[in-house]
């Protein structure tokens, strides 16, 4: 029997005030510089429901090394960093300088920018560049799709016992169960969900958060 309860705007309005210690002037000023500069492009900033989940799962796990691939203006990497143990540090794997500048300001204005480390480029060859052990508490992949599963692999090669990912978009606006809809971001998010699920190395449970959150714990 479903028992997933239907979210409306005004049911959504909810949820998003009813975070405690959530939301503050730095990251009210960068969702309104991110929608004002980048337009429907502001669509690929996460909800600020996502950002507060990420700050208190990373927290949570007392994570203090943390990597992110898709930066895009910084709101995610932001949390991830506020959620970090002390001495933290995230990378933050980007293709998009003009992005990032909006990110850079925003990482100063809270006092975490001494946490993050961007790298522009390929998020693949910037993952495969490191070393092949545990270095990572916690991860988040929101960033181009059809590369979804290779991010994903570099990363849970690189995720220590215990670690914590989240995958965003894995509902795709609910794509994921139209037959008609075959393109490219559709067909990888698919084959992702279908890898998490059948990847004995870990355990994963996917949540209605936003445009799908796929939660996966590294055995």
């Amino acid at each position: 029997m479903p028992k997933a309860t239907g979210i409306d705007p005004e049911l959504y309005r909810y949820i998003v005030d009813h975070r405690s210690g959530a939301d503050d002037p730095v990251l009210k000023a960068l969702r309104a510089e991110t929608r004002e500069r980048f337009g429907a492009d502001a669509g690929m900033q996460i909800a600020p429901d996502q950002g507060s989940l990420l700050r208190i799962l990373a927290a949570a796990i007392g994570a203090r090394r943390a990597v992110e691939v898709g930066t895009f203006t910084g709101y995610s990497s932001l949390e991830i960093a506020r959620g970090l143990g002390p001495g933290g540090h995230l990378l933050a794997c980007d293709v998009s300088d003009e992005w990032t500048s909006v990110a850079r300001r925003y990482w100063a204005k809270a006092g975490v920018d001494d946490r993050i480390e961007l790298v522009l480029g390929p998020g693949t060859e910037t993952l495969r560049a490191l070393p092949v052990e545990p270095l990572f508490d916690f991860a988040f992949i929101d960033a181009d799709k059809p590369n979804y599963t290779n991010y994903y692999e570099e990363i849970v090669r690189r995720l220590r016992p215990g670690g914590l990912l989240a995958v965003d978009n894995v509902l795709w606006g609910g794509s994921v169960l139209d037959p008609s809809r075959e393109d490219p971001s559709v067909r990888a998010i698919r084959a992702l969900n279908e890898h998490i699920l059948h990847d004995d190395r870990v355990e994963s449970v996917m949540l209605a958060v936003a445009d799908g959150l796929n939660l996966v714990r590294k055995r």
